[in-house]
């Protein structure tokens, strides 16, 4: 008699096909789970993502409302709105830097926004004598600038002296009050004379040393707190 030979034993569980093919399937399903949160992702968690911009004026980008962000979101950015008074602000520091860009490279000066207006801000020591309100030569360059600005903008100017807490300690200038407000004045009256203004567009003022921009307690800090400003607003309407 002819022996049988036993049945070939099959394997048990699904083929090895069916396996790569399910994890095919759940490595796909994964990715479009993922697209699907991106597409759909909550406007709200979005701008949070990105934060609120804000520009030298504070003012905030406003999107619109949806239910959804595209992954190019500035489809949904509005342009930032602008007052009145932001955009006369905003042309009021453009002509400014302008205007003293060449003299920031070598004077002492930083250039910032105060309320409505615009305010430049000028080391005393580049402008005066040390412990006096005479004007130093090299100080009319830095001033007839400042000439030239106003005679192409109609603007009011406020004129600030400030001094340390040690500068003015003489029989002139016994105090910062008298050194601030000589030097406020001797700028002022440079300026009219100069530029032929009206006297009304102007005001001289000095604070002495009560409003300092940093502590004094270094020469550094003083040399930053002697200091002339300009603070450029326009007349009220």
């Amino acid at each position: 008699m002819s022996r049988r030979e036993p049945p070939e034993s099959k394997e048990e569980g699904a083929p090895e096909w069916l396996t790569t093919f399910s994890d095919l399937m759940s490595l796909l399903l994964t990715f479009f789970v993922l697209l699907l949160s991106f597409a759909n992702m909550d406007i709200q968690k979005f701008q949070d993502m990105l934060g609120s911009i804000q520009g030298a004026f504070g003012v905030q980008t406003k999107r619109k409302e949806a239910e959804y962000v595209a992954f190019s979101p500035s489809k949904y950015e509005s342009k930032v709105k602008l007052t009145k008074e932001d955009k006369q602000v905003l042309g009021m520091v453009l002509s400014v830097k302008s205007s003293m860009s060449d003299l920031t490279k070598t004077y002492p000066m930083d250039i910032t926004t105060e309320d409505n207006g615009v305010l430049i801000r000028i080391q005393s020591d580049a402008l005066f004598k040390k412990g006096t309100a005479i004007l130093l030569p090299s100080s009319k360059k830095v001033l007839d600038s400042i000439v030239k600005l106003l005679k192409k903008n109609d603007w009011m100017v406020a004129i600030r002296g400030h001094t340390d807490d040690r500068e003015a300690k003489n029989s002139k200038y016994p105090s910062g009050w008298e050194l601030s407000t000589a030097r406020a004045a001797a700028v002022l009256r440079y300026i009219l004379a100069k530029g032929k203004f009206n006297p009304r567009r102007f005001r001289a003022e000095g604070y002495a040393d009560t409003l300092p921009i940093v502590p004094n307690i270094s020469e550094k800090n003083r040399e930053k707190n002697r200091r002339v400003e300009f603070y450029f607003y326009r007349p009220p309407a």
